[in-house]
């Protein structure tokens, strides 16, 4: 379960990425649990299970703030991310993954 926390924090992040251009208000420290809390309990299964996000996940995943989970990828929590993975789902749910992009210990494919 832990493992899994950690992937649905990747997915959170690299999919926010081009959204967080156009929100310039950072968000306060409960917004950002509330946002962990909520993008995880919406994509347990995909993260669980692998199974295709569902809209609800997608949702979760396209409106979270990447300052709110890049904080959490550690290096612990990088080694346990397939992140070949986690932009495949990133993209089903219509997110343009940047490349390059840097999100604590995690850096995207340059491709």
């Amino acid at each position: 379960m832990r493992n899994s926390l950690f992937i649905m924090i990747l997915l959170m992040v690299v999919g926010m990425v081009a959204m967080n251009s156009a929100q310039p208000v950072r968000p306060t420290e409960a917004q950002c649990s509330n946002e962990r809390r909520d993008g995880f309990s919406a994509c347990k299964f995909t993260l669980i299970y692998r199974l295709p996000p569902s809209a609800k996940c997608c949702r979760r995943i396209r409106e979270t703030h990447t300052k709110c989970v890049c904080p959490l990828i550690t290096p612990k929590v990088a080694f346990l991310i397939n992140v070949n993975w986690a932009l495949k789902t990133i993209r089903k749910c219509g997110r343009e993954v940047p490349r390059n992009f840097k999100c604590g210990s995690i850096t995207t494919p340059p491709y």
